[in-house]
């Protein structure tokens, strides 16, 4: 498709999306100042004061200034409900509204990726790449990183509820883990978050905020990518809305797709790359046959566990008292601790339930001193504490789809939540073991009412009945651009994809399998093992030196 040259500009680079790779690969790519860089992001600036604020995520999440509300089909493992997957529309996308929980996963989960044809994405091969992005405030080490970009931060409140969970874990036999960024991430103990001294650590901030000065890198916000465009089976240019009219830009070297497990495929089915029955309804030139391109979708849904404490001292009680609250924001001011600097978790790990096999965890536990019936809502009035779980590796599969050419109206997304009974085994074996725990010498006598799922829920079905109509989301999509060596895969091994040249897909949505625990670490790994791709570096000449 010719390119309206009225309307265009030229640039070495085009990245779609300014998220978590997005930015990461705008530092990357526009480090050489002779290569032009565009960045298209569909959202605004980041300058709003609760994108700063690590607590901040529980009134951003769902703020439609912020985020884009996707709006799930309604499926037999919801209860026939519609679920709600909120994506950062913002700079720093995912990563300036999420709740800063920072952990890679299970060193398994990247044989896995090996194993379904990711050549060269084993856990030795990525680990420089995880290194080199962080700036872990414990310093360096032979599995971290002290010397990147993005902080990362041991937590920093001290919560006696939670501390009491962590030891009555351990009562129940699980092992206390310091780092679950290091050897294992089996066992309990307290989550790493993404801030620095005082405030989140956003992909933004840690990265694309840096470069910005670059003469060679232009950031264009309120920009909605339409489609990529081809000249045959090459891919030589964008095209977005700006302010209700199409703009085009043409890139010399390569077209990046970065806009994420949701939005990536939807370019790419927009564009001509998908199934060509689905791009034939909807009248689209077919550019390439490609039949996956939305499908293989996964996430991880939680089931909470919540129970009233005795005392009137969760942060539901703390955060109605002024006084409480001014206490809270001289800790955050004075020396970056407290409760303004949590996030969505404090503590929590990977546990094994029956079903776990070679003693890999199959179930991730996450604990907060709150309840609340979602981020964003006012937390409940009683004394409540959150405990939940969520199967690390769902085999259930989904899919994504377009259902018109209009690229403002989103795909269908069809989760498929617990379409494979295994998966509802798993989390109700998950939900049975954090009641274990709740009822060790350590934590016991800490509360007298299980709000939910409720006593009254105690066989295997009733409990199952209860995940299926009040669990959730953990917003950890990934997966619908999968990546393997096949020739089915969306992306090869180098996360070109495949039939076409000069385009590639750096995201979350190329895992091939999801990750055991939270997305976003792994996803910010991929930008930088994908810059080094698209630079065609090795981890040693990129700058990392860090395994001998």
């Amino acid at each position: 498709m010719p390119i309206n040259s009225k309307k265009n500009s030229t640039f070495d680079y085009i990245i779609i999306g300014s998220g978590s790779a997005g930015s990461l690969l705008a530092n990357r790519l526009t480090q050489d100042l002779q290569k032009k860089v565009l960045v298209l992001e569909a959202g605004g600036k980041d300058s709003n004061f609760w994108l700063k604020i690590p607590v901040g995520y529980f009134r951003t999440i769902y703020d439609d200034r912020f985020s884009r509300q996707f709006k799930t089909e309604a499926s037999e493992g919801t209860g026939g409900r519609e679920i709600i997957w909120p994506r950062g529309r913002i700079l720093g996308g995912s990563s300036s509204i999420n709740g800063l929980i920072f952990i890679r996963g299970q060193k398994e989960d990247y044989q896995d990726w090996e194993n379904l044809g990711a050549a060269n994405w084993g856990y030795n091969q990525v680990l420089p790449f995880f290194r080199r992005l962080e700036k872990y405030s414990g310093g360096e080490s032979q599995y971290r990183g002290g010397l990147g970009q993005l902080s990362v931060s041991d937590l920093r409140n001290n919560d006696p509820y939670c501390n009491a969970w962590v030891q009555a874990a351990q009562e129940f036999g699980l092992p206390l883990n310091k780092d679950f960024n290091s050897e294992n991430s089996f066992g309990v103990g307290a989550y790493q978050l993404s801030i620095n001294k005082r405030w989140r650590s956003s992909s933004a901030d840690a990265f694309l905020k840096p470069a910005i000065r670059r003469p060679n890198l232009t950031v264009k916000t309120h920009c909605h990518t339409t489609k990529v465009l081809f000249e045959g089976n090459r891919a030589i240019g964008v095209e977005w809305l700006e302010n209700g009219k199409t703009n085009q830009a043409t890139s010399t070297c390569e077209i990046i797709l970065a806009a994420g497990a949701l939005q990536s495929p939807q370019i790419l089915q927009l564009s001509g790359i998908g199934p060509h029955k689905l791009l034939e309804k909807h009248n689209i030139p077919i550019v390439v046959d490609a039949p996956e391109v939305g499908q293989n979708l996964q996430d991880h849904y939680q089931m909470r566990t919540i129970l009233k404490l005795k005392k009137k001292e969760s942060l539901n009680n703390q955060i109605r008292n002024p006084l409480r609250l001014a206490q809270w924001g001289l800790k955050w001011i004075l020396n970056g601790s407290g409760p303004l600097t949590v996030g969505a978790g404090q503590v929590g790990g990977g546990a094994c339930t029956k079903f776990a096999q070679n003693g890999r965890p199959d179930v991730q536990f996450n604990v907060m001193p709150l309840s609340v019936d979602k981020p964003g809502m006012p937390l409940h009035k009683y004394a409540g504490f959150t405990a939940s779980v969520w199967q690390c590796h769902p085999e259930s599969r989904g899919s994504l789809e377009i259902i018109s050419t209009n690229p403002l109206e989103q795909a269908k997304i069809k989760p498929n939540y617990f379409s494979v009974k295994k998966d509802r085994d798993v989390i109700v074996e998950g939900v049975k073991m954090l009641r274990e725990i709740a009822n060790q010498p350590s934590f016991r006598d800490l509360w007298d009412v299980e709000v939910l799922p409720g006593l009254e829920s105690n066989t295997d079905d009733q409990i199952w009945r209860q995940v299926r109509d009040n669990g959730g989301t953990v917003f950890h999509n990934v997966g619908t651009c999968r990546m393997g060596n096949d020739s089915s895969s969306v992306v090869d091994p180098e996360l070109k994809v495949r039939g076409v040249t000069g385009l590639r897909v750096i995201d979350a949505s190329i895992m091939p399998s999801i990750t055991s625990a939270n997305t976003n670490a792994p996803t910010l790994m991929i930008a930088e093992k994908g810059a080094a791709l698209v630079l065609g570096q090795s981890p040693r000449n990129s700058g990392d030196d860090y395994l001998g």
